[in-house]
């Protein structure tokens, strides 16, 4: 039995059993509860006779018998309604099945994997899940935890996923460090099918070589990991928050040290804000924000080129 949020691989983990065990030679037939109807369940499981109900015009073979010599993984078994969950109890208990419309028992010869994101002891309580069918199924109970509790594996999975997208026939892109410790700082509701579908678009979408903060933003708004929110005192200084963020930084690493580089990309990363509030203030006069900064104009005009703020300035009323 594998439980976990939606989205934290169990079918991954269902596929890894079976290639890793001595029915790897056989079939991995996978049916998922809650996508069939509630009357069509049995036949999909067992299959079902000729004539058997309207519509079955010849003999078919259900999942049971496809999975013969293999593994059969039954996902979001909490969905099950509960005449099949009879059903498969006695499959269990016996080993054997009959087809709908059918008298012949045919020997089961699979082994079974489910998996659920939903409670089933809470499923129990509400009569909505067999007991004994669960202790059945739950000899060998496998959990899952959410992503957002085991960041160190996000850089691996984020690199995986660049890498197998690249094998489709994208180009190739790095991580910058401080897009990692986004990545590992984000709340991740969706767990690793979100992180994907993420890795996904930012191949797809960025033009650059590397995949940096800015093109992050967008896609992590609004789910930041809550126990990193920072929230300012009224006596906190600037040196202060710097402090907060580079340490929570670095912890992002969880003891590792992040690439070389470091001092620059973050004087880099303070330096785009602070010209373009101090720009901001000064309504985009920048004989003024060159006083403000303490720089030569030309100077103040080269890094506006450099780091590319024009979008950023957009808008503003010069004065």
């Amino acid at each position: 039995m594998i439980t976990g949020e939606s989205g934290t691989g169990k079918e991954v983990v269902a596929r890894a059993l079976h290639d890793l065990g001595a029915r790897k030679k056989g079939p991995f037939v996978a049916i998922n509860m809650a996508a069939i109807p509630n009357d069509l369940i049995e036949s999909e499981l067992f299959g079902h006779e000729k004539g058997a109900f309207t519509g079955a015009d010849r003999r078919q073979d259900g999942r049971f018998a496809q999975a013969r010599g293999g593994t059969l993984f039954l996902d979001e078994i909490g969905d099950m309604p509960p005449d099949a969950q009879t059903r498969l109890l006695r499959v269990l208990q016996d080993g054997g099945f009959t087809r709908v419309g059918g008298r012949e028992v045919i020997q089961s010869d699979a082994r079974i994997i489910a998996a659920t994101h939903q409670p089933l002891p809470a499923l129990i309580k509400e009569g909505r899940f067999r007991e004994d069918l669960y202790y059945r199924l739950n000899v060998v109970p496998l959990d899952l935890p959410p992503l957002r509790d085991r960041t160190e594996d996000i850089a691996d999975l984020a690199h995986h996923f660049i890498k197998k997208a690249n094998q489709q026939g994208l180009r190739m892109k790095t991580i910058d460090s401080a897009a990692m410790a986004m990545l590992q700082a984000y709340h991740w509701p969706g767990n690793v099918r979100e992180l994907e579908n993420v890795m996904q678009r930012l191949m797809v979408l960025v033009d650059d070589d590397a995949i940096l903060p800015q093109h992050l933003a967008d896609l992590l708004s609004g789910n930041a990991r809550p126990s990193s929110e920072h929230q300012p005192s009224s006596g906190e200084t600037l040196a202060d928050a710097a402090a907060f963020h580079i340490n929570r930084f670095y912890e992002a690493h969880h003891g590792d040290l992040p690439a070389s580089g470091l001092y620059q990309r973050i004087l880099e990363q303070v330096e785009r804000p602070l010209l373009i509030a101090t720009l901001r203030a000064t309504r985009g006069n920048q004989i003024k924000a060159a006083d403000v900064l303490g720089l030569n104009r030309n100077t103040l005009r080269k890094k506006i080129q450099t780091l590319d703020l024009g979008e950023n300035l957009r808008g503003i009323r010069r004065r």
